[in-house]
Order: C-alpha cells, then sequence, then structure tokens
C-alpha cells in the first residue's frame, strides 16, 4: 500500500452497511482499520465506548460542535451522529487505510474535506425490499420507520455522488463486491 487510503461504506438504514463493514474489516485486518463515530444516541447492552462508538452526551457533543471538532455529523431522529477530527488525525498516523460507515449526508460533508476519499454506496434492491428489512428488526414503531422510509428515499437520491455504488441483493454477494472495490483501493 503506498498511502493510506479513506474508505466510506454508506447507505440508507437497513441497507445492509453495518453487517457489510464488518465482514470488509474481517476480510482485510492487515490493510484497514475502523473510523470509531461519536453520539449521543442510548448504548445498546452489547456495545462498548470507543469500540462501535464514542457515547457522548448531548452536552458534550455540542461542546465538540462549537469547538469545530467534527470533520462531519448530523442529527438522524434527535440523536446526534459525527466523526472526530482527533480520529481521523490519529488513524492517519497509523500505517493502514481508514474504512469509515456514515449516513449519507456525513459521507458527502467528509468528501468535501478529504476530496480523495472512496465513497462507496450501498443500494438496496428495492425500497419494499429495505421496508421490509427494517420491519423485520422489530425496533421502530410505525411512526419512527416512515421517518426512515422518508430519508432512505432523500439518500438513495444522493447515490450519484457516490465513486462506487453496490446492490445488495445478498448480502455475502455485496460483501465480495464492496472487497473487490476495497482490494482495488488497497493495491493502487
Amino acid at each position: 500500500m503506498s498511502k493510506a487510503e479513506l474508505i466510506v461504506i454508506s447507505a440508507p438504514s437497513g441497507s445492509g452497511k453495518t453487517s457489510v463493514m464488518k465482514e470488509i474489516l474481517k476480510l482485510n485486518t492487515d490493510g484497514l482499520t475502523f473510523s470509531v463515530s461519536a453520539t449521543t444516541r442510548e448504548r445498546r447492552p452489547n456495545e462498548t465506548n470507543g469500540v462501535e462508538y464514542y457515547f457522548l452526551t448531548e452536552e458534550e457533543f455540542k461542546r465538540k460542535l462549537d469547538n469545530d471538532e467534527f470533520v462531519e455529523w448530523e442529527n438522524i431522529y434527535g440523536d446526534y451522529y459525527g466523526t472526530l477530527k482527533s480520529e481521523v488525525d490519529r488513524l492517519l498516523q497509523g500505517d493502514k487505510s481508514i474504512l469509515f460507515e456514515l449516513d449519507v449526508n456525513g459521507s458527502l460533508q467528509l468528501k468535501k474535506i478529504y476530496p480523495e476519499a472512496n465513497l462507496i454506496f450501498i443500494v438496496p434492491p428495492s425500497i419494499e425490499a429495505l421496508e421490509d428489512r427494517l420491519k423485520n428488526r422489530n425496533t421502530e414503531t410505525p411512526d419512527k420507520l416512515a421517518k426512515r422510509i422518508e430519508r432512505a428515499k432523500m439518500e438513495l437520491d444522493k447515490a450519484k455522488y457516490f465513486d462506487f455504488e453496490v446492490k445488495n441483493y445478498e448480502l455475502a454477494h455485496a460483501v465480495i463486491e464492496v472487497n473487490k472495490i476495497v482490494q482495488k483501493l488497497l493495491t493502487n
């Protein structure tokens, strides 16, 4: 690897971006490291601070916002999410390329600061399939589900601004396709 690549995986909620990202990290342990985002959302029982996210209070997050400490950030459904500049700077000092898992708007914000970043968009098979996946999670109220579907439509319209698109009809195939892209980027 000649230089550190910035690789972003993004998709509407329920499109499989987290599942794809985890598999890509497993397949590329020598070449990739993960950029941990910050959030104000409630920590789930199986999550560890500093592993899945840096869990911050809303007050801490807003203080960091006021101090311009984020590369990108967004408020999604009342919770803040963002990538700390200090995290990116720390990872850029290492010898691995950086893998980000970001929402669509965050990906485009990051690309403005790091134009060399490679954006990969995971596309669900259809909006109906996405709705079914979200329903099957059983984690959303009907109102939240409707908001996620509306947001997904907006996000799908932004796919054209990404460097690569991969359809996720089936997770294993999507992982193979994304890994081909990642391998090409890591060997350039």
